[in-house]
């Protein structure tokens, strides 16, 4: 039996790992792809010795058009085809938007935006020919709320899955933005954020966000917000001035 082949962006952590593990645990062979060389390696080997699935490393740095290219070359070849593609590589930058030297806006812009576009351009063909297929956007809550440029480049996110999903999905490609808040993982320690002002309630685990994410996407959901609560907060948030909005969406900057 050919198992069905899923290829995660920023997979050696956070929750590209773990939708490599839910995606391996669900009998997906995986291509996962990040900079780190040696991390990508260390857990290639677990998930083929936990699930007995075949597992592709791929190193590239998604803020280059050689990263980006060797990704599309990986997402478009035919001999080996892509069922599920996942885009989450991307990073968040501490500082407000007049404090970060443009090359880092840019890049910033380019790992959450145009890389996800460029990815997703490259495997759409194939899986529309196959008939089937997913694409999945790690966005975030704060595409919802005036959240700086991050919050603007995630909501490319949203509204390219919306329109996408409307497009594709009726040609059995699932398109999906899995728009968490805060969670779990090495993503705030990473860009330094101090994360103090955070209530407890309002984090998630990573394994809650994808599983209902996944969930989300095989239900033809074009949105994922996991947990109730967070959608409650997403539906409330339409309500208030964006003054207010904004400042629950800066807590922990």
């Amino acid at each position: 039996m050919v198992r069905p082949t899923a290829l995660i962006t920023g997979a050696t952590s956070g929750l590209g790992a773990e939708f490599a593990q839910q995606l391996a645990r669900s009998q997906h062979d995986l291509v996962l792809v990040a900079r780190d060389v040696a991390r990508l390696e260390v857990k290639a080997v677990r998930l083929r010795n936990d699930f007995g699935v075949q597992v592709e490393v791929l190193p590239a740095d998604l803020v280059t058009d050689d990263g980006v290219s060797s990704v599309s070359a990986r997402l478009s070849d035919p001999v080996r085809p892509i069922s599920v593609l996942v885009n989450n590589a991307g990073f968040s930058l501490v500082n407000a938007f007049e404090n970060n030297a443009i090359e880092e806006e840019v890049a910033h812009l380019r790992i959450l935006a145009q890389t996800p576009m460029e990815l997703s351009h490259a495997a759409l063909p194939g899986m529309l020919e196959r008939g089937g297929g997913s694409i999945i956007t790690v966005s975030s809550v704060s595409a919802f709320i005036p959240r700086g440029s991050y919050g603007a480049a995630k909501a490319w996110g949203v509204s390219f899955s919306r329109s996408a999903n409307l497009r594709y999905g009726p040609r059995g490609v699932n398109v999906t933005a899995v728009c968490p808040g805060f969670v779990h993982t090495e993503f705030h320690e990473r860009m330094g954020a101090n994360m103090g002002g955070v209530k407890p309630w309002m984090w998630l685990n990573a394994e809650r966000v994808v599983r209902e994410g996944l969930a989300d996407n095989a239900a033809g959901k074009s949105v994922s917000i996991p947990s109730r609560r967070y959608a409650t907060l997403m539906a409330l948030s339409r309500m208030v001035p964006d003054r207010l909005a904004a400042a629950a969406g800066n807590r922990g900057r």
